[in-house]
């Protein structure tokens, strides 16, 4: 049944602060925007967007660096019923051809110096180009100041998506996994609850948010505690170390702690203030949280989400958190390990964590059959993520079996980048796996035959070919040639033995 409240901009909205005069970001250079902003700024573009022609459940692609605005722009298009398509900023024009072809947009908000590059794909779908800069630049924000700050949030049914967002696959062809209302919904009430979010909390935002970490669970949660957040327009740990005085809680990925502790201000004074530290999107090497434990006398709480499912699971806000767990299943997610037969296993054993609960994604974007793949007959989603349980019925993940690398906290996914370089002159054929890497978690590494072993490409040049075609977090940190890949009796390509022979190559 369809319901105003539905909307997941009608949940945000009951919980603003009764004084809307309140602070919702405060950006590094002094711009201070309220909650009575946000709401008409919102109806503004909203209703803008709608006299456009733009309609219920039409997309809209947006690649723009980050600001205040792209915030209002998001909770604009879930207030009308538009589906949201953030896209990486690193994503070049080639991964951006396939992105506009699958996902068929109305309307894309971009930079003004890639306008041009945008307008080369207008078709009979994509009728529009906007554009939206730093600073309230941009040609929505100037043809939207005239619009009136009024406009009625769209009743939504709780199957509606609300925000699409591309994770590639195996054989690189990226996957729109469809976010729904319900979905956000579920997942931020989850964390409110986890976490003990108050509308006294102030966020430290550091993340870019183009992906579910910086739009979902951290957006998210001031949103639903009409909370306040200091808004960074990149990590930059000299600037997170002078903000974290007037913070509560901070969110990052696991590069941003070994950061925070190469830097020598970074003490126990500074974040005296603060409630929670949180990190995610790639496994914390024990070691960091141990270190970061000594340095703040916190103790990080680690959690466990997906692209398709929001957050899984988390270490206890009350409680023991355990490095290298990422803790128990969330209020409403049910979680189990699997072995190859789909029985469930404990006892340390290592499986297949599957997932189930109103979080979990409605599918793929016109990919029916790859969706109906993803679960089991009991609509458990397959993460393949493997997975143990501790004593205590923590959960850790031990790796995947899916091949993919976690760098930085962005994923990227080995086939996309073996197509490009097996495709190379001199190149036979490479391998791509993730090593162990102090800064990023991971480390993109390309293992390559070429075509002559004693004549090898260069590799400055084959670095700077994929530069080209991928985006730049996806690029090989090294490249090594060797003369044969490992193979199994199947001919598959044994990555396993790939990892333990260079897992020392980045210490």
């Amino acid at each position: 049944m369809c319901n105003k409240k539905n909307n997941i901009y009608s949940l945000f909205q009951a919980r603003f602060p009764k004084d809307t005069s309140a602070s919702f970001i405060e950006t590094n250079d002094g711009a201070e925007y309220s909650y009575a902003y946000l709401e008409q700024e919102t109806s503004r573009i909203a209703q803008f967007l709608t006299t456009l022609g733009i309609k219920k459940g039409d997309r809209i692609a947006v690649q723009v660096e980050k600001s205040p605005h792209v915030i209002f722009l998001y909770l604009a298009c879930l207030r009308a019923g538009f589906v949201y398509l953030p896209l990486n900023t690193a994503y070049t024009k080639s991964e951006l051809s396939y992105f506009l072809e699958n996902a068929e947009p109305s309307l894309v908000v971009c930079k003004t110096e890639t306008e041009d590059i945008f307008s080369g794909f207008k078709n009979e779908t994509l009728k529009h180009i906007l554009t939206l800069d730093l600073n309230e630049q941009g040609s929505i924000i100037e043809q939207s100041r005239s619009t009136a700050a009024e406009f009625e949030t769209v009743t939504s049914d709780t199957d509606d998506i609300a925000v699409i967002l591309y994770t590639s696959g195996t054989t690189g062809r990226p996957k729109g996994a469809m976010i729904t209302h319900a979905n956000l919904a579920a997942n931020g009430l989850a964390l409110q609850e986890a976490w003990g979010w108050q509308q006294s909390d102030v966020l430290l935002h550091a993340l870019p948010i183009f992906h579910i970490h910086g739009l979902f669970v951290a957006c998210h949660n001031v949103l639903l505690s009409g909370s306040k957040m200091l808004f960074l327009e990149k990590f930059d740990s000299k600037t997170v170390v002078q903000l974290l005085p007037k913070a509560t809680v901070f969110m990052g990925v696991p590069t941003f702690y070994t950061r925070l502790l190469d830097e020598p201000s970074f003490d126990r004074a500074c974040s005296q203030n603060m409630r929670l530290f949180i990190s995610g999107s790639a496994p914390l090497l024990e070691q960091t949280f141990e270190d970061f434990q000594k340095r703040s006398d916190h103790t990080i709480l680690e959690r466990y989400g997906m692209t398709e499912t929001g957050m899984n699971t988390s270490n206890p806000l009350n409680g023991d958190r355990i490095a290298g767990t990422v803790g128990l299943p969330l209020p409403g997610v049910e979680a189990r390990i699997v072995d190859e037969n789909n029985h469930s296993i404990r006892n340390n054993s290592v499986g297949v964590l599957q997932v189930k609960g109103k979080n979990v994604f409605k599918g793929y974007w016109r990919m029916p059959e790859k969706s109906a793949e993803e679960f089991t007959e009991d609509h458990f989603f397959i993460t393949g993520d493997l997975a143990q349980y501790n004593e205590q019925g923590y959960i850790s993940i031990v790796g995947r079996n899916k091949d993919m690398v976690i760098t930085g906290g962005y994923n990227v996914y080995p086939k996309e980048v073996e197509l490009l370089l097996d495709e190379t002159e001199g190149v036979k054929e490479s391998a791509i796996i993730g090593l162990a890497h102090k800064d990023f978690g991971e480390a993109v590494t390309a293992i390559v035959v070429p075509e002559d072993i004693t004549n090898p490409p260069n590799v400055d040049d084959l670095k700077k070919s994929l530069k080209e075609q991928l985006a730049s977090y996806k690029t090989p940190k090294k490249i090594i040639f060797i003369e044969q890949l490992p193979r199994n009796t199947m001919g598959k390509v044994q990555k396993n033995m790939l990892r333990q022979t260079y897992k020392s190559l980045y210490k």
